[in-house]
């Protein structure tokens, strides 16, 4: 918020195993099939100019909004390392594996080899390899490319399932069913990580067990005498059994000035229109970026002379809880940096936010982490299992607190594009681009179960990739369909080859500015019902296909601030509350 070589040899031979010989595992390797046939590609095509050897090259046609990527997915062994490369010619040319290592070249006026290496993780039976340009930097060529190594996959095993489809879901179990695999299939096994969670011979399994109100995600890999195959492709899902937040169907969200006036002007509790179903406390700042010590300041009176006693405000967050509205102490903002790079921190946070809530009697925590508070180190590229300690630290925090409070805490947060829909693209701890791209989605994802509304600042944010690989801007219809659907559906983490899967519709809102002079990128009210009749009700969408589908339960509306929507007449609150309240 705004205030304004190959080991696999020696690893082999200590086996006692005769190693494979050395093969180009790449189908089409040169293009030479006059097609793109093996390779999937975006914007790109075969050439027969300028090619390094043979008839044919690659030509990937980079534009403004696309980086031509070329990929191909081939069966590896596990804790095998190979060796890849690739001929390549044109500026900002990429070579690399995804969710593993990367290599470029900025400018190559003839072709120029790009090589590197990898180790596959133990279990991992296969892994992608790809080819791209950069936005803007115009068309590329590749030819050549090599993947040298032992070939996965074992002669007789089967083939690789098709992708499972969630059935009948209770609060303990997830219903799964899958094409079969073709070949000789002796079972399959259903695995949730590298966890086998159901084995059998038929083409459907319910996995039980389960936690209630719990996200999980599933794949499947067919087995015979001669081994397993590569698994399928990841299906998530949530068991039924979701506490009551105590919020209703829809819920108009905003943030009041408590600690500052920020030109709009003081607003006392008191004063607050009955509107409003959840109140965030603006806001709790660190006494240093890396203490953890969070305080929460109210506005002094010489910068908000009408503001009310200690005890006139408790008694009217006491008010406001009796008319079923929702308090919560809000983190961070625009000001309050807040990195947890100690465990030390980790517990210091978790101490004074418990003391803030304690005093004043708050239902939860709004997380407002902005700037530099949350980023990735370099290698940190599996957001189900960060190692970066700011993040790692602030998990654990959140996590504390909720069990301290137990099932009714309120727990929200409020990141930015940028941390959260940007990962679509571009991953921080993957490297080659800022370190902050995406890195609040390994918190989202651990906190997924305890999350009460996520609300993603839908402003002050530059153009966004969508689901649809076209960019998105701010300030119109347009911008909230794409960027809520991405966060229902779901999508792969930039090049890690992992995927987020989406949250539950009524734990999604999406904020925007109260006014003009609240943001960039204030949306007006039309605009936003617009997107809202397209996300509930799957109508008047612009062209736009939901890959989520529509969410009829989609939480609501959050903005920046009920103080400047009260400075412009309370346009933002008389716009949309009876709109949330006629939706389905």
């Amino acid at each position: 918020m705004k205030r304004t070589a190959l080991l696999v040899v020696a690893l082999l031979l200590t086996f006692g195993v005769t190693p494979a010989a050395a093969a180009n595992l790449l189908a089409n390797p040169g293009f030479e099939a006059g097609s793109l046939s093996g390779w999937t590609c975006s914007g790109g095509s075969v050439v027969s100019s300028p090619v390094r050897s043979g008839s044919f090259a690659l030509a990937g046609a980079a534009s403004s909004s696309d980086t031509a990527q070329c990929s191909q997915t081939v069966s590896v062994l596990p804790s095998t390392t190979y060796s890849v490369s690739a001929w390549v010619r044109g500026n900002y040319v990429y070579l690399g594996i995804t969710g593993g290592p990367q290599t470029w070249t900025p400018s190559a006026t003839g072709y120029t080899q790009l090589s590197l290496s990898f180790t596959t993780a133990a279990g991992q039976t296969s892994a992608q390899l790809f080819l791209h340009g950069w936005y803007g930097q115009g068309t590329y060529n590749a030819d050549d490319v090599s993947w040298d190594g032992p070939g996965g996959g074992t002669p007789g095993a089967p083939g690789t399932p098709g992708t499972p489809t969630v059935g009948a879901v209770t609060d303990t179990s997830i219903a799964l069913s899958w094409p079969a695999a073709a070949g000789t299939v002796g079972g399959y096994r259903v695995y949730e990580g590298n966890t086998v969670r159901a084995t059998g011979t038929a083409t459907s399994a319910t996995v039980s067990g389960l936690a209630a109100c719990s996200t999980h995600t599933f794949a499947v890999a067919a087995f015979n005498a001669a081994g397993e195959s590569a698994r399928s492709a990841e299906v998530s899902a949530t068991t039924t059994g979701c506490v009551n937040s105590g919020l209703p169907r829809h819920a108009l969200i905003g943030y009041l000035h408590a600690s500052f006036a920020n030109g709009s002007g003081y607003l006392r509790m008191a004063d607050i229109p009955p509107a409003w179903d959840i109140i965030n406390l603006a806001f709790g700042e660190p006494t240093s970026v890396t203490s953890g010590d969070i305080r929460f300041n109210r506005c002094p009176a010489a910068e908000c002379p009408n503001v009310e006693s200690d005890a006139e405000f408790l008694a009217a967050i006491r008010a406001k809880q009796a008319q079923g509205k929702k308090v919560l102490i809000s983190i961070g903002g625009q000001n309050g940096q807040v990195q947890l790079t100690t465990t030390a921190a980790r517990d210091r946070f978790v101490s004074s936010v418990a003391a803030i809530i304690d005093r004043w009697g708050l239902d939860g925590l709004d997380i407002d982490f902005e700037g530099h508070s949350l980023f990735l180190n370099p290698g940190d590229t599996d957001f189900r299992n960060p190692t970066t300690p700011v993040i790692v630290n602030l998990i654990a925090a959140l996590r504390s607190l909720k069990a301290r409070y137990g099932a009714r805490f309120v727990l929200t947060m409020a990141p930015e594009t940028f941390f959260v829909q940007v990962g679509y693209q571009f991953y921080g701890g993957a490297g080659g681009g800022d370190n902050r791209t995406g890195s609040y989605l390994p918190v989202i994802h651990a906190m997924r179960d305890d999350l009460t509304v996520l609300h993603v600042q839908d402003y002050n944010s530059g153009p966004v990739m969508g689901l649809d690989n076209q960019f998105h801007f701010m300030g119109g219809a347009d911008f909230h369909i794409a960027m809520t659907d991405m966060v229902k559906a779901g999508f792969t983490v930039a090049s890690t080859g992992l995927r987020f899967p989406g949250l539950r519709p009524e734990q999604i809102a999406f904020g925007l500015p109260a006014a003009t002079s609240a943001g960039n990128g204030h949306t007006a009210p039309a605009a936003v019902q617009t997107a809202l009749n397209c996300l509930a009700r799957g109508q008047s969408c612009g062209g736009y296909t939901l890959r989520g589908g529509t969410s009829p339960a989609i939480r609501g509306l959050m903005t920046w601030s009920i103080n400047w929507d009260r400075f412009f007449g309370y346009e933002f609150q008389n716009s949309h509350e009876p709109f949330l309240n006629a939706l389905p």
